[in-house]
């Protein structure tokens, strides 16, 4: 490489040389007539000062130019007046020459030192073929080309959003209170040996609010708060991603106590081995180290937020990291008109809100904002002061199909919606399979992490997944297509049983076996439902009114009959 530089040197001066030469030997004079020359010998402004002559021609310098004209046009006798030089082979016009030429000379002594700096000025460091570390993973500061411009983790925010911001999420809320009072009160829970939580993963459907409850929690507790997305730490770049977790992690313990907000961390944090990508694996390393107890993270805590929790890793999931799940649903009748009061506030309108919230099943609080601010539009486009309910209806449609048609729902779609869980909750009571509270849409029943189930408890829990389509068909002797996932999971708990745990009447088995688990379990629920049709009946109502009941709620009507 120097000896390269050297050669480019080298030649770059020989071009300049050659420019010089050329230069100094140019023949700038202007050729003119025998007339012309001898009118310039005799001008009123003095008249030529030299004169040279070669065997060509017959030179003169007039007012700083140079003229040149035939010798053999000119008769010498008229020369008799002026000294004459011989010229041999200089040219003229050499002031711009001159110029001309020290500029040259200046750029070949510039082209020679840069060729001499590069040859002996410090180098970069290199990559070659046999170098084990390749290029693009050295850190960014080690890297000339600055291959990875993404920058650092950002500075800590201090968030301003309190709960009391934060319509629709009481229950969330509520589980979150203590990790606040820790984080304002820390000393009070360590005398008593209590650790703070690793991290707090928020699970839900899009648009619920999961970045609004993180930034509350930072702003109750009165903390920085860190925000990443899950996609930052994505790099191209082997090491980067896992230098961009250490950074963000030594700001935030710089800072502690702190909260680091990981938005959409399933883009990070999914399953390793399948379609194995190193670079992201080893983010996901370094994040694993960073939470666990090998590293001290004191004071910081980790909130995740993703909608698909499937494809997460499992050591993602282990106790010691994320040690505290909250899953943030869509709002109930009461959160949704609690959200549409808060996105109303400083808007005329003419609503009833219970009404509102009723026509907006299955809206998230996102979803409620695009409607409210929608029907504003349309308001002002009908030139009227107020927003009606004719307002929200002409929009409705349009904010619900542009999300996803399935979170719009007919009164008759929330009737059956209504039955088929009411008779799923029905069925978990008396087949004791664990569930929180009965909403009208989702699923509701828990899946509770066991090391050993029996035969008899994963059979029940086919049953409670088979519930909603018997009750349908008790109901109104008709199946529907809400049943999809319920019918895959209870297929799936049946192909375990015979493929995996041997629960079948035979050692080895086939769809037949499956079918005939399936079958059964719809058998026997469907005759245990067809005497339970009006506590199904009445649940159902009632969660048409509420959209969420809770375990008491349940029990009471269960009691009635």
């Amino acid at each position: 490489m120097k000896s390269k530089n050297l050669l480019i040197g080298i030649i770059g001066l020989l071009v300049v040389m050659v420019l010089a030469v050329f230069l100094l030997f140019k023949d700038n004079s202007t050729l003119v007539s025998a007339q012309e020359f001898e009118g310039f010998l005799h001008s009123s402004d003095g008249g030529a000062k030299n004169v040279w002559i070669d065997d060509d021609y017959i030179y003169l310098q007039l007012a700083g130019k140079y003229y040149k004209t035939a010798r053999a046009t000119f008769a010498l006798s008229d020369l008799t007046d002026f000294p004459i030089k011989l010229k041999s082979h200089m040219s003229f016009g050499k002031v711009f020459s001159g110029i001309g030429f020290l500029i040259v000379i200046a750029i070949g002594l510039a082209v020679l030192a840069r060729a001499l700096f590069l040859m002996f000025g410090k180098q970069p460091p290199l990559i070659n073929a046999t170098t084990s570390v390749p290029f693009a993973s050295r850190p960014l500061s080690e890297n000339p080309d600055k291959l990875d411009e993404s920058p650092s983790p950002a500075s800590p925010i201090t968030s301003s959003v309190k709960f009391e911001d934060v319509a629709g999420i009481k229950e969330v809320k509520e589980e979150l209170f203590e990790i606040i009072d820790y984080l304002k009160n820390p000393k009070k829970y360590q005398e008593l040996g209590i650790a703070l939580p690793k991290g707090i993963l928020l699970v839900g459907p899009p648009g619920v609010g999961k970045t609004m409850i993180a930034k509350a929690v930072a702003g109750e507790a009165g903390v920085p708060f860190f925000y990443q997305s899950g996609s930052s730490f994505v790099q191209i770049y082997v090491g980067m991603g896992a230098k961009r977790v250490r950074e963000l992690f030594s700001k935030a313990k710089a800072h502690a106590p702190s909260i680091v907000f990981i938005d959409e961390i399933d883009a990070v944090g999914k399953a390793r081995g399948e379609n194995r990508n190193d670079e992201r694996e080893s983010t996901l390393n370094e994040l694993l180290t960073e939470m666990d107890g090998f590293e001290e993270s004191t004071g910081v805590i980790v909130i995740g937020a993703t909608n698909k929790i499937d494809v997460i890793d499992e050591a993602l999931l282990r106790s010691g990291r994320f040690d505290r799940r909250v899953y943030v649903g869509l709002p109930d009748l009461d959160e949704r008109i609690q959200i549409l009061e808060v996105y109303l506030k400083g808007k005329s309108h003419a609503l009833n809100l219970p009404e509102v919230a009723k026509m907006c099943v299955g809206f998230s609080g996102a979803m409620i904002a695009s409607l409210v601010n929608e029907s504003a539009l349309n308001a002002f486009r009908r030139k009227s002061p107020l927003i009606e309910s004719k307002d929200i209806a002409e929009v409705k449609d349009k904010v619900a199909l542009g999300k996803k048609k399935i979170q719009s729902f007919s009164e008759k779609e929330k009737n059956i919606l209504a039955i088929y869980q009411s008779a799923k909750a029905i069925s978990a009571y008396w087949l004791d399979v664990e569930f929180d509270k009965l909403t009208l849409m989702g699923d509701f029943i828990l899946d509770i992490d066991k090391e050993v189930l029996s035969r008899s408890e994963m059979n029940n829990k086919i049953k409670v997944y088979l519930s909603g389509t018997i009750a349908l068909e008790l109901v109104f002797d008709e199946k529907y297509t809400n049943a999809r996932e319920d019918i895959k999971k209870a297929r799936q708990i049946a192909k375990e049983m015979c493929e995996e745990y041997a629960m079948a009447s035979r050692i080895l088995t086939n769809e037949a076996d499956i079918s005939e688990i399936l079958t059964l379990a719809y058998e026997e629920q469907r005759e245990f439902l067809a005497n339970s049709k009006e506590s199904i009946l009445l649940l159902a109502k009632k969660l048409l009114e509420k959209e969420k009941l809770n375990r008491e709620a349940i029990n009471e009507i269960i009691r009635v009959f």
